[in-house]
């Protein structure tokens, strides 16, 4: 086995992986305003601990948040939207209702296209793709001539029913291309987003216009950096839904790429689950920004095709910008290392959800910074090494983190040493459990019957009390937690999905049509799998979104192997309505049945995890010293026991409160938890109440 690199972007910290034959090494640096700069940093330093020239490596991974903070913090690019005429107005309307039905002082998320930058056009198809009213070219080349005068840097195209009919898309951007200068953007919705439901294509294809110039450039920018350094290895991104694609396809749907570094973090815990035989598995990932949680039931994470993005008003569900790509659920919110800390109107201390990023950073950084921080905070409460943070590249400043709490969070409310630090580490990790437990209910999950798999830098350090509110009995924090994405990413397969909206009802249903649409989605996808991963066996898995006519929603069913025929069609009814009676208690056996939307999904072979080599359990060594660490359950600091992660080889058993250091991480032992190290050298708390 060759080298294989991984990069993950964060909103504070970069972190790299290089896996070779002579075994892991990894980076953790601090990201720079041009990620690329970060990103090389890491790659040499990888490189240079494990004495292998850049040529040797095979195949490089990477992930990134920057497609979800351009969107975030708005951004992106200057961009323009042109659609069917009536229609301007469609991304301020939304769903036209209140996701919060009572309070009159709701905020709702402001577009992306603000309302002067949004131009129509007449000409249109109905749903059955029957032309209307041609497309009025003189109008597109009077819109052109307006984004001339704008200086726009992208324009997204979308027109009613081009999910299934795009012609008039395409049309309008062969006007518009030879009017607008060569390095605008356009982005069609029946490229971007070819589905059902033209809020969700409208807003999904202006996302993707607008962060495309950003991280078209960085893309390109980094593959001509990697060449300079002589790594001419296939350069492969990470999707929100946990499938590796090319550079070519990254660059040209970065949407695609939102969710990306959680997804990785995701495929981790998927991965330790299988190896571990852990059916219920509950992924904490927090890294220096946010925190991100992820229920994983018999080793497989739960997909979705929508989420939202930058939700405006208290996380709840509506509040954000809708984005229709393949992602893996998972729920994230505004907590980690570099979560700013406060003390509100009401003499309450709060956290997040913004940070203090990797510039300036905590106040313990030394970088400028002067916000308390949950970091400022772990640090005044012991549970962090000054001297050893991020392998010792980063020395932190106790005294600067002890009057940053002191002065935003002890001076309000009149507290001293520890108690600032102990509430802002309290209030940090109750988001974090309410963020679980609702997660959780909403799935319909008991929560206290999860394993956690905790990673990411902050994790470590919050799982165990974590834990203890979630009323959860064992943690698994595996080897190179800290950069768990990051490996998470080399343990994805090349995939890809094309999803395609088409209305095929059960009474009228032809095969014919049904599988040729299905054949030319797995070709589409074969092509772009193929580009990475030139031979071998590929997996083709095939869903389709079912409902009863009339309905919004649907239910989604797998589709068998082979072409389709009319029996397929009933015996889909049928897994239709056993699973609506299990879900809503009812069926509709007169109501004729309609087929949506359909999903194909073509991947190539990846890894699978071995079991884990059972171990016999003995003492631990002595610990090689000790601190004071303020422990919650005791309310107060006590001695901690403090061991190296490498000291404790598989088998080596001990009691908490323990902290077990490591270069880039630290693993807080409550307790009221025992630890041992497993077979694959992973620490594992478990509760002494179980």
């Amino acid at each position: 086995m060759r080298a294989r690199l991984a990069a993950d972007i964060g909103g504070t910290f970069t972190d790299v992986v290089l896996e070779s034959p002579a075994g892991r090494d990894t980076a953790k640096v601090l990201t720079t305003p041009a990620p690329e700069v970060g990103v090389l940093e890491g790659v040499r330093r990888v490189l240079a601990a494990a004495g292998l020239p850049p040529s040797e490596v095979s195949v490089f991974v990477h992930g990134t948040t920057l497609a979800t903070n351009a969107l975030i913090e708005r951004k992106g690019a200057r961009t323009a939207f042109v659609t069917t005429e009536g229609m301007r107005d469609i991304l301020e309307m939304g769903y036209e209702k209140r996701f919060e039905q009572y309070d009159v002082y709701m905020e709702r998320p402001l577009p992306l296209v603000p309302r002067p930058l949004r131009f129509t056009v007449p000409g249109r198809r109905d749903g059955r793709g029957r032309v209307l009213r041609e497309l009025d070219e003189a109008a597109v080349r009077g819109v052109g001539e307006r984004l001339s005068a704008e200086r726009v840097g992208a324009v997204a195209i979308g027109f009613m029913h081009a999910y299934a009919w795009p012609e008039h898309e395409q049309r309008a951007a062969e006007i518009l291309k030879t009017q607008l200068p060569a390095d605008v953007t356009l982005c069609l919705s029946s490229e971007v987003c070819p589905e059902i439901r033209e809020y969700e294509r409208f807003s999904t294809t202006c996302a993707n216009a607008y962060v495309r110039p950003m991280m078209q450039g960085y893309l390109l920018r980094l593959r001509a950096e990697l060449d300079a350094l002589g790594m001419t290895c296939p350069l492969l991104l990470m999707m929100s839904g946990g499938g590796l694609t090319t550079l070519e396809i990254a660059a040209r749907f970065p949407v695609r790429l939102v969710e990306s570094g959680p997804a990785g973090g995701a495929l981790l815990s998927s991965w330790i689950a299988r190896e571990r035989a852990l059916e219920r598995v509950l992924s904490f990932d927090m890294g220096g920004t946010t925190a991100k949680i992820c229920l994983i039931d018999q080793g497989e994470p739960e997909r979705a095709r929508t989420f939202e993005v930058a939700r405006a008003y208290r996380n709840v569900k509506g509040s954000g910008l809708p984005v229709r790509v393949p992602v893996i659920e998972m729920v994230e919110i505004g907590a980690g290392g570099g979560s700013i800390a406060r003390v509100d109107r009401m003499q309450r201390i709060t956290v997040g959800p913004d940070s203090a990023s990797a510039d300036p950073g905590p106040a313990s950084y030394g970088r400028g910074g002067s916000e308390a921080t949950v970091t400022d905070a772990d640090l005044a409460l012991g549970r962090i090494d000054p001297e050893r943070f991020a392998d010792g590249a980063l020395a932190l400043d106790t005294a600067a983190a002890e009057r940053a709490l002191s002065t935003h969070v002890g001076a309000p409310l009149r507290l001293e040493a520890p108690w600032p630090a102990a509430g802002v580490s309290e209030i940090v990790e109750e988001n974090m459990a309410n963020a679980a437990r609702v997660h959780a209910i909403e799935r319909g999950r008991v929560i206290g019957r999860y394993t956690m798999i905790a990673f990411g830098g902050g994790a470590p350090l919050h799982a165990g009390r974590l834990a203890e509110k979630l009323g959860v009995g064992r943690v698994v924090v595996p080897e190179g937690a800290s950069v768990g994405s990051a490996i998470g990413f080399l343990r994805a397969p090349v995939s890809f999905q094309v999803v395609r909206s088409h209305r095929a009802t059960l009474s009228g249903f032809d095969a014919g049509v049904v599988n040729e649409l299905l054949d030319h989605c797995a070709a589409t996808a074969a092509d772009v799998v193929r580009r990475a991963v030139p031979e071998g066996d590929l997996t083709i898995r095939r869903v389709v979104d079912v409902r009863y006519i009339g309905q919004g929603h649907e239910l989604q069913l797998a589709l068998p192997e082979g072409a389709l025929h009319a029996e397929d069609a009933r015996r889909l009814r049928a897994q239709f309505e056993a699973l609506y009676g299990s879900i809503y208690g009812v069926t509709m056996p007169d109501q004729d049945v309609e087929f949506v939307t359909w999903s194909v999904t073509v991947s190539a072979p990846s890894e699978s995890p071995l079991p884990a080599k059972p171990v016999q359990k003995h003492p631990a060594p002595p610990p090689r010293s000790q601190r004071n660490v303020y422990e919650p359950a005791l309310g107060r600091m006590t001695a901690f026991a403090i061991y190296q992660r490498d000291d404790l080889d598989p088998g080596c058993e001990l009691v908490g409160p323990a902290l077990i250091e490591e270069g880039q991480t630290t693993t807080v032992v409550p307790a009221s938890f025992t630890l041992f190290v497993d077979g694959a050298r992973y620490l594992v708390m478990e509760s002494r109440d179980e």
